[in-house]
Formats: structure tokens, sequence, C-alpha cells
């Protein structure tokens, strides 16, 4: 009788996880099928099982980590992206629902490199690249990323993008249901395989050279430095982040406003919280 119990239970619980998966993934549909016919889509390519797997982590590993990786050009709008899902995660203000770790942070120190050479314009004549992923420290990203996934707490480093200097006192981050990471490299080097959903933000390349140049100005870099600079983050990006678009489960239009994706997201969100399981 006893084993018999088991069985009966077992059986009925994974009949009811199947049924909560279906309507998750029907509901996940429509949202995709109300996005596709927007004048901007957020989204521009999705896996075929891309749904299908959501639902299944959602409603089957309940207790783990969620790990998305978000990755794109340079100023392909990866940052704005993560910012306003964010927005969508925290509406009920809940504490444990997402932790952020962004590339950014573990670019490092070269400020010693950047004091030798006198100036950006005179180090990137070196041949010098911030944009490789050999600039960042990938090893200790993927530590970090382990030890979130593993229950545990980090500190992330903290760069300042003026002096290249990196500093070890950034900031604390702790577990939560989804972890958020992105930057230029999230889907290279042994991390891609760490995520549980791989994002491509694609942005036609004019727009990207605007918003580059602007942002560069904002860290020190105008002129030649900036142009040196910008021809070796076209040059890499070929080479390292435009073939991470062929893995990618979900590819994003870079070119959506922050209002759209708050809403998209919200949406998404509200799916996996609305449904009983």
């Amino acid at each position: 009788m006893k084993n018999f119990q088991l069985t009966s239970y077992d059986y009925y619980s994974s009949r009811r996880d199947m049924e909560v998966i279906s309507q998750i993934v029907d509901a996940l549909k429509k949202v995709l099928e109300e996005d596709k016919h927007a004048t901007q889509p957020l989204f521009l390519k999705t896996s075929e099982n891309l749904i299908l797997n959501i639902a299944r982590k959602v409603v089957l590993e309940k207790k783990k980590t969620f790990l998305i990786g978000i990755t794109g050009e340079s100023a392909s709008g990866k940052t704005v992206f993560v910012d306003n899902t964010i927005k969508a995660c925290v509406k009920d203000k809940k504490e444990g629902i997402y932790t952020v770790i962004r590339c950014d942070d573990y670019y490092k120190d070269t400020s010693k490199e950047l004091k030798e050479a006198g100036s950006y314009e005179e180090l990137f004549k070196t041949g010098f690249s911030f944009d490789t992923p050999d600039a960042i420290d990938l090893d200790l990203m993927k530590k970090h990323l382990l030890e979130i996934k593993s229950g545990n707490t980090i500190t992330s480093p903290r760069y300042d993008f003026i002096t290249c200097e990196s500093f070890k006192d950034g900031d604390v981050k702790t577990p939560a249901k989804v972890v958020l990471t992105e930057g230029l490299y999230v889907l290279n080097n042994g991390l891609a395989d760490l995520m549980d959903v791989k994002v491509y933000v694609f942005t036609p390349l004019e727009v990207i050279k605007e918003r580059w140049y602007k942002r560069a100005a904002t860290r020190g870099k105008t002129g030649a430095a900036a142009d040196l600079q910008f021809r070796d983050v076209n040059k890499t990006a070929q080479e390292y982040i435009r073939p991470t678009y062929q893995i990618a489960d979900a590819v994003i239009n870079g070119l959506v406003s922050q209002e759209y994706i708050q809403q998209i997201t919200d949406k998404i969100f509200n799916v996996l919280q609305d449904i009983e399981y």
C-alpha cells in the first residue's frame, strides 16, 4: 500500500506539473504573438523550444536559480534591456527576486598601462584593446556566477572607465531566483554553458556607432582616441560577439523603447507569477 501511495502521488504530481507547463506555454505564446504584430517587436527571433524550456524550469526546478545571459555588441542596448526587465521583476518589491552580474564590472586593471602611454590615443596605438575577452576577468566572473547559483553571496569588483582602475570593493550580490548577467562576452569562453536562457540584443551598426560615440565621450575618449577604439570595437565584434547570435535562444530588438520593454517583460513575469503551481 505504501509503495502504491508513493507511486500514485508521483503520478498525480507529474500530471499536475504537465498541466501547469502547458498553461504557461500557451500564455507565453499569446504574449509573443501580440509582440509579433507590434510596430517595433521586442522579439526578433526565438528558438523552437525556448518557451517550453522556460516553463519546465519554472515548474520543475522551482528552487533553482534561473540564469539569463544577455549579450550584444557594445552600445547595442544590453543594459537598457536589463534595467527595464528589472523594473518588471521588482513590482511586488519582494526580496530575492533578482540579482544582476555585469561584465563591465570585471574589466582588468589597466591603469598602469594607461599612465605609461600617457593618453588613450597613445595606448590604442600600441595595439591595446579593451574589446577582447582577454580584457575582462571572465574566470572570476564565472566563479562568481557559480557561487550565486550555489546560493552564496559574492562581492563583484568595481571598475572605473576613466582611470581604468579595478577595485575589489564593489557591490554585494546575493542569491536570487533570477540572475541577469549582461555584457560583451557572457555567451563566450565557457560562460554560455551556465545560462538557462541566452539572449542576443541586435541593433543596426549605424545606431550602435552613434550611441557608442556619445558614451565614449563620457568615459574620456574623444577625437582620434575614440576613432581608434571604435575601429577595434567593430573588428572584435565580428570575431567574438556576432557569432553568438547563432546560439541565442532569443534575439531582442535593440531599437525598442524602454516603455515597451517594460510592457512586454511585465506581461511575461505576470504569466509566471499568476499561474498556480
